[in-house]
């Protein structure tokens, strides 16, 4: 109490100017990262990265649905773009081993090559379902660990205290791409069509490659020899994660959601922009845009604040609103109605997924950043199991059970491991929720 009502008089003695300057030192720190140069090149190369992945998803998930009807193929084509999570816990061996700009730089110039070869097959009217399919198989095996080798890369050169406040601003930046990127997917499309629309995203991607390769080298971290075997490397990037709780206990939250929740904002949105709400395209990107720019929201307020206290436990909080947000957006029948849902759901998911990148990075021994990232992408497999579940789900029981007992599914299992590792996850001065 005396201390209270001490602080209280200090706060009360303070001219008006010095609250004022704090004030805006606080809302200035979330800006912190931009001090540093290397982040100021990747960061603009990760938004075109970004916007890429965002025009591509909605064109191609639009196209797919419109030439065949069938939600089947098109949980199909979204599920294809998630075969590489199987792989890659060995990108982020490899990772460890060249370093993790070179690795991403070559994952960069694949992405403008498949993008090159849609353009040319767009503009010579080869194109057809099953192309489409061949390619979203290959670029599936690369783009799901771009993510991690990204935020892998931000770990290693990014000084200890600013890591939750650029966590905060790389996730916004793939927020804002969303919101952006399926605006301007839907436009390009009704203005350019196929063709001339994956001209410009092999524009991003060759500028993304460009930004990359320009970054300062970051600091590598210490993987084994040479002469050591790849998998012995990736056998002790697991034993790493089973002996960590913080670190296990993420992991399979990670899972979880893309298994029961990201299917519902991801690859069955057109599903439901077409066959629930009865709009077209660009009422699909207005949907897909309601996501992410609620999720947009919630990192920037997460920035401004330096990231969240206690990560552990605002991602636990985080899936308690976010999967009921879900169960009521499965009962909307009308587009405002969802779009707004959305918004609230996409704000949700930033309170759980940028602590989960915030405590994988700070619980996870250095040499072991670029493996527990790869192992953190392979939790992605979730997204396309749930969807390849869900098309027929949606066929034999319907659209709103199915994603209710999605949504059911989600409560009950999160609830499940916030106990099983709560002395890990809930208390202040637990591992995931120090600073």
């Amino acid at each position: 109490m005396r201390r209270d009502r001490a602080a209280r008089r200090k706060h009360q003695s303070e001219p008006a100017g010095s609250t004022r300057r704090r004030r805006v030192r606080f809302r200035l720190s979330g800006l912190a990262p931009f001090r540093q140069p290397f982040f100021r090149r990747q960061w603009p190369a990760d938004i075109a990265t970004s916007w890429g992945f965002e025009i591509e998803t909605l064109v191609l998930g639009w196209y797919i649905l419109a030439s065949t009807g069938s939600v089947l193929w098109l949980t199909a084509f979204a599920a294809v773009q998630y075969l590489g999570t199987l792989i890659s816990p060995m990108f982020g061996v490899v990772a460890d081993r060249i370093g993790h700009r070179t690795l991403l730089c070559a994952m960069r110039g694949i992405y403008a090559l498949l993008a090159a070869v849609l353009a040319a097959m767009a503009l010579t009217d080869t194109l057809g379902p099953v192309q489409v399919m061949a390619v979203a198989f290959l670029a599936g095996l690369v783009r799901p660990s771009d993510l991690g080798m990204r935020s892998a890369l931000i770990a290693a050169s990014m000084p200890a205290a600013l890591l939750a406040p650029t966590m905060g601003i790389s996730r916004s930046s793939a927020d804002s791409a969303r919101v952006m990127g399926a605006l301007a997917g839907a436009g390009l499309t009704a203005a350019l069509g196929i063709g001339l629309t994956y001209v410009v995203v092999t524009g991003l991607y060759l500028l993304s490659l460009g930004l990359t390769m320009v970054a300062s080298p970051a600091r590598r971290p210490v993987a084994s020899g040479g002469a050591v075997s790849p998998w012995r490397d990736l056998g002790d990037g697991f034993a790493h994660l089973r002996s960590t709780p913080p670190l296990l206990a993420t992991i399979l939250l990670a899972f979880l959601i893309n298994l029961a929740a990201y299917p519902v904002s991801g690859g069955l949105l057109p599903y439901v922009a077409r066959e629930v709400y009865g709009i077209d395209r660009t009422g699909l990107g207005y949907l897909i845009a309601s996501f992410a720019g609620g999720g947009l929201l919630g990192s920037i307020w997460l920035i401004m604040g330096g990231g969240a206290r206690y990560p552990a436990r605002a991602m636990l909080v985080g899936c308690a609103v976010w999967f009921p947000l879900l169960m009521v957006f499965a009962q909307t029948r009308d587009a405002w109605s969802g779009m707004a849902m959305m918004a609230l759901a996409g704000f949700a998911q930033s309170f759980v997924m940028i602590p989960m990148s915030v405590i994988l990075l700070r619980c996870a021994e250095e040499r072991f950043r670029g493996r527990i990232m790869g192992v953190r992408i392979l939790a992605v497999y979730g997204l396309p199991l749930g969807l390849l579940l869900s098309g027929p789900l949606i066929e034999w029981a319907g659209y709103t059970a199915t994603i209710t007992g999605y949504a059911i599914f989600g409560m009950v299992c999160a609830a499940a491991i916030a106990w099983r590792w709560r002395r890990h996850l809930w208390p202040r001065d637990a591992a995931a929720n120090s600073g």
